[in-house]
């Protein structure tokens, strides 16, 4: 695995903070500190944000995700909870589909960032991209609801468990 990591500019900590405000709507000081040291780490598919020693935030596909890992944003996402047989096929990079959908926590819109959990532990196993509002989605019977981004298993998590181990 090839690993990139260096330190980012002022400038581009100034734009990634606003582009984070924008796209989460939340107080950027609350979760990271008023001077943030941010490191960005290039791996095949994207950038991982190292925000104050810790994985917190992802670009892949042109679009910031916060890192399963990362708790703090993780947790006011809103929330997809599907069914355990969905489990194996969104950890190997399915999108989720529908019919494995057994609950919707929170509202949000087309092209929205999603957390999906595990019904039987509540535990984050993917960051999505909304495809329909969460309103069409409790109407719809099948098809296509969340575009899988980043999950338990896939390489921005691998090399986020390998910076944690080398940080510890």
């Amino acid at each position: 695995m090839s690993l990139i990591r260096y330190p980012l500019r002022k400038r581009d900590v100034k734009n990634l903070l606003e582009e984070f405000s924008r796209i989460f709507g939340n107080e950027i000081k609350d979760i990271f500190g008023s001077k943030p040291k941010i490191e960005v780490a290039k791996i095949s598919r994207g950038e991982i944000f190292i925000i104050d020693d810790e994985p917190a935030l992802l670009k892949v596909e042109g679009t910031i995700i916060p890192a399963l890992t990362f708790s703090p944003l993780i947790n006011v996402l809103p929330k997809a909870i599907v069914d355990m047989g969905a489990v194996p096929h969104i950890c190997n990079g399915a999108d989720v589909m529908v019919p494995g959908i057994v609950e919707i926590e929170g509202h949000f819109r087309e092209g929205d960032s999603v957390a999906v959990l595990d019904e039987k532990h509540r535990k984050a196993i993917s960051v999505t991209r909304a495809l329909m509002h969460s309103d069409a989605i409790k109407l719809l019977k099948r098809g296509k609801a969340l575009k899988n981004l980043h999950y338990v298993g896939d390489g921005f998590w691998k090399t986020i468990k390998t910076l944690q181990k080398r940080k510890s």
